[in-house]
């Protein structure tokens, strides 16, 4: 999509700091960062929320979650944990309609329990 900002990014239209990529995948780091490390991995291509991309291509989910594997294995990360969310609609908070999901960790959260 065009005015898709992620998109954009996958396209180097827009910079990004990319921590991860690979040939479906990008990883990099959220501008507006809610932990010590808040991180961003979208697939390459472009489906509009989590139930688009499992609809259309349920693959694609394999794919992003190898590489938040791969990154938070290769970073550290996930030798103390992180958290992973994603969003859909607006009571879901969702703000960019690009499937994206945030890994979040470097430190303690909060919130959610077991």
């Amino acid at each position: 999509m065009s005015d898709c900002i992620f998109c954009k990014i996958v396209k180097e239209e827009i910079p990004s700091t990319r921590v991860y990529e690979d040939e479906f995948v990008i990883g990099f780091r959220d501008l507006n960062p809610l932990a010590k490390e808040h991180l961003l991995f979208i697939h390459r291509d472009h489906s509009k929320d989590i139930n688009d991309l499992s609809d259309a291509n349920p693959a694609q989910l394999s794919d992003v979650f190898k590489a938040i594997s791969s990154y938070s294995k290769s970073s550290g990360l996930a030798s103390s944990g992180f958290r992973v969310v994603t969003n859909l609609g607006s009571d879901g908070c969702q703000t960019v309609f690009h499937t994206h999901f945030h890994v979040l960790g470097g430190e303690k959260l909060g919130g959610f329990g077991s």
